[in-house]
């Protein structure tokens, strides 16, 4: 797939690997906001369709992915951190707003943005994880309280550098065997699942992509490692902190997009957070944007014509 060349945009303190379609479409942007473990090429089937329709389409590899930087300290990959790269990115373009799109972390770090910049947000449209309540207890706390230490998202932050040394040492078997779809459901098996598929010799159901798209990810991490990117998932208590006096309501017209078959549990209290929001489901699993592309496009496509709209 012919897929934009990048440029680095330096950015708080930072610098930024950022692939561009649609620069004619200057005044009307939309920022791209991919997920773990992947990369802005991820996008690589909505951005045509997007600059088609009239968007000038942004695409970073965040920090810790890519040709982005890559810093040594942990809590340099906080939400204060990511959201200021994203709005940093609108002040290098001269805009002072733009729509902001995110998928799994991406979708985490958009929330966290709106929150924090609410003014730097217009409409905001994430795909598989939905608003995440604050609550009494730090995020990791309640997890390894609830799901246990062997819970990724738990393992990572209790023993770090273990994971990452496993993902490191296995490049491609890992993000081969994770990138599936219509993967057979089982019973739960104890230990870290991720190392396990890590390690694991066959891959389950079917792949999400060609092989020639599954190298570019297995390239960038193969030169990058994954700790930066698993950097993010060591911050979560201290993002629980740093939004403890932001108001939590998403004012912004939200487009939510789920995959009825992801892993990852729909909100049954989505609108109480985020009131102006609507809910389209695809029939996929987690990849959403990358198993259904066409679906995507049209879901964010026709919600963007119907906000124009009003």
């Amino acid at each position: 797939m012919n897929f934009p060349e990048p440029s680095l945009v330096p950015v708080n303190g930072v610098k930024l690997e950022v692939f561009e379609a649609g620069r004619r479409n200057a005044g009307r942007p939309i920022v791209l906001c991919h997920g773990w473990p992947e990369h802005a090429y991820s996008w690589r089937h909505q951005m045509p369709a997007l600059a088609k329709a009239g968007y000038h389409v942004i695409a970073p590899n965040q920090r810790g992915y890519g040709n982005s930087s890559r810093p040594t300290e942990v809590t340099d990959y906080d939400i204060a951190h990511l959201s200021g790269d994203l709005v940093a990115l609108l002040d290098h373009y001269g805009y002072e707003d733009a729509t902001f799109v995110g998928h799994d972390w991406g979708a985490m770090v958009v929330w966290g943005l709106t929150l924090l910049h609410p003014r730097r947000v217009n409409r905001v449209i994430n795909l598989s994880l939905p608003y995440q309540e604050r609550g009494g207890t730090p995020w990791i706390e309640l997890m390894e309280a609830v799901l246990g230490g062997d819970f990724y998202f738990v393992h990572f932050n209790r023993q770090p550098g273990v994971a990452d040394a496993v993902f490191d040492e296995n490049t491609y078997r890992f993000l081969r065997n994770l990138y599936r779809k219509n993967v057979p459901l089982r019973e739960p098996q104890p230990g870290m699942a991720l190392i396990d598929l890590a390690r694991a010799q066959a891959p389950l159901g079917e792949p999400v992509m060609s092989d020639s798209e599954l190298a570019v990810f297995v390239s960038a991490f193969e030169s990058t490692g994954f700790t930066g990117s698993v950097n993010w998932y060591r911050n979560l208590d201290r993002n629980w902190h740093l939004l403890a006096d932001v108001d939590p309501i998403i004012h912004q017209p939200t487009l939510m997009i789920y995959g009825d078959r992801d892993t990852i549990t729909k909100s049954d209290r989505l609108a109480e957070f985020v009131p102006n929001v609507d809910v389209v489901t695809l029939d996929c699993g987690h990849w959403i944007q990358q198993e259904k592309p066409e679906g995507t496009n049209q879901a964010i496509l026709n919600w963007l014509e119907r906000q124009d709209a009003r």
